[in-house]
């Protein structure tokens, strides 16, 4: 089969923006065509996590989600301002850190490190800029007296609170009827209905004095709810394009955004996505319930690159139910695009990234259609393996400047920048390879002239002792490669 006429440039340069892509919004429950708020940008915020405790891949596959999707969008052509927060102060950080006798703001630091280093360790791109709640303490000051003077808040002991029955829409995003809901807050003293979420609370005794700030209410620190509102809108303006996060964030979280955004006057965003959980033993991932499995954890059985292919290629509307076993095969399906790459790469030598083929374009405008865009990947690679058999090295080298070009989309593209950071670029690294394919190299030169005298016991058992060491001999017409087991 001819490869090209199975693909067509699509570049920054060519691409028509906005015409094709197509998203799922969870406010209007619709796939619809995508219309960025300013032509040729896009302003993308994500709800970050809370950094109360280490992370575990239910919260990285967010970010690789929404990774992916940045990705898309820049080489559809558009400039992206992509806001990432961090919720560094909150119930739950003051809570762990005293049981662990550390200070709120040194645990909550900390924790950010581990975080960063997660996204990078996973090959995700920077976000534009990632704000901290407690970097916004006046824009959110600055919101409650807009939302009191309009009669959508309220003030009550040191406390603000957001009035529901202000606002008719409460509820549009979740579909919940407003008396079936549940906050999740305790019903203090001045809360008119218990329905009604918290936009600043009241320092309490025995509280940290560093845990405070000033109000027009009195001291106090601001409201889960609140901070994205606040921080959305200082750096994406009034309107913007998308808004992201877990599933698990629609109610209260997003519902309550959405609220207080409209109601202060703000147009918000124009779409709602929302990525799955990663279960385990059929339950949501949560540091709350205790079924949470770290980055670390998960890097013992598979590399970085391999846990991002495993977590961002399904859809990311779709639960991830964890186990080892869909590791593994997750493992072995990038182990052979990665066995592809460079087996094309000894026969050609390095393709830069060229040509997307139209199935993975029409793929990924469609809801981010990651899956079916990586099947193109693999059908690629049956027929680029088909070429290096036959020696055909124009379709070799197609094949391989297409597989490239999508594993760049999806991030998975283990020569890319983002993944220089991680210890394979290391120079120490770098120094090892070497070393060991000297070594690796010379043993190989030994056994090829054991083999060349038909002394094939000697050849094999230099082959038995590289294999107990780890290294995998393959030998072809062009002589014997090798390579590592992981």
């Amino acid at each position: 089969m001819d490869l090209a006429v199975l693909t067509r440039p699509v570049t920054a340069s060519n691409t028509l923006v906005g015409v094709s892509l197509r998203l799922y919004d969870s406010l209007s429950r619709s796939v619809r065509d995508f219309t960025p708020v300013t032509p040729g940008q896009v302003g993308m915020y994500l709800c970050g996590m809370t950094v109360d405790a280490v992370p575990h891949i239910g919260h990285l596959r967010g970010g690789l989600n929404f990774d992916v999707l940045l990705r898309w969008l820049r080489h559809s052509g558009y400039e992206v301002t992509y806001v990432r927060n961090v919720t560094d102060i909150d119930d739950k950080i003051l809570r762990r850190a005293a049981d662990a006798g550390e200070q709120w703001w040194a645990r909550a630091a900390r924790i950010e490190r581990v975080l960063t280093a997660s996204y990078q360790l996973l090959g995700c791109l920077p976000p534009t800029v990632e704000p901290r709640a407690t970097g916004h303490i006046p824009e959110m000051v600055e919101m409650m007296r807009r939302l009191i003077a309009a009669g959508h808040a309220y003030a009550a002991d040191g406390d603000v609170y957001f009035d529901v029955a202000s606002w008719p829409a409460y509820g549009e995003l979740s579909g919940q009827q407003v008396d079936a809901m549940q906050q999740g807050e305790t019903l203090a003293t001045g809360k008119r209905s218990a329905v009604d979420f918290t936009l600043w609370k009241g320092t309490k005794p025995g509280e940290p004095a560093t845990a405070s700030w000033a109000s027009p209410w009195g001291p106090g620190r601001p409201g889960w709810h609140l901070e994205c509102s606040a921080m959305a809108g200082k750096y994406l303006g009034p309107a913007f394009d998308i808004h992201g996060g877990g599933i698990d964030l629609v109610f209260p979280h997003h519902e309550n955004e959405i609220a207080q955004s409209r109601a202060d006057g703000q147009q918000f965003s124009a779409f709602w996505l929302h990525n799955a959980w990663v279960t385990l033993a059929g339950e949501k991932m949560s540091k709350s319930l205790g079924n949470v499995l770290s980055l670390d954890a998960v890097t013992q059985i598979a590399r970085p690159i391999e846990v991002r292919y495993y977590l961002s290629t399904p859809h990311y509307r779709s639960t991830i139910a964890y186990s080892e076993e869909a590791l593994a095969e997750a493992v072995t399906a990038y182990r052979r695009i990665e066995d592809f790459v460079v087996r094309a790469s000894e026969k050609v030598g390095e393709v830069p990234a060229v040509d997307l083929p139209e199935a993975f374009v029409a793929a990924m405008d469609d809801d981010l259609g990651v899956p079916r865009a990586v099947a193109v990947v693999h059908d690629t690679i049956r027929e680029g393996n088909t070429a290096l058999q036959s020696e055909d090295l124009p379709a070799v080298r197609a094949a391989l400047g297409n597989v490239r070009a999508m594993l760049g989309i999806l991030g998975l593209d283990s020569s890319a920048p983002e993944w220089a950071g991680g210890a394979s670029a290391d120079q120490s690294g770098d120094r090892l390879r070497e070393v060991v394919d000297a070594l690796v190299a010379g043993i190989l030169t030994a056994r090829q002239d054991a083999r060349n005298r038909k002394d094939f016991a000697t050849a094999d058992a230099l082959r038995d002792n590289l294999k107990a060491a780890g290294v995998q001999v393959e030998d072809g017409a062009a002589g014997s490669r090798w390579t590592l087991e992981r």
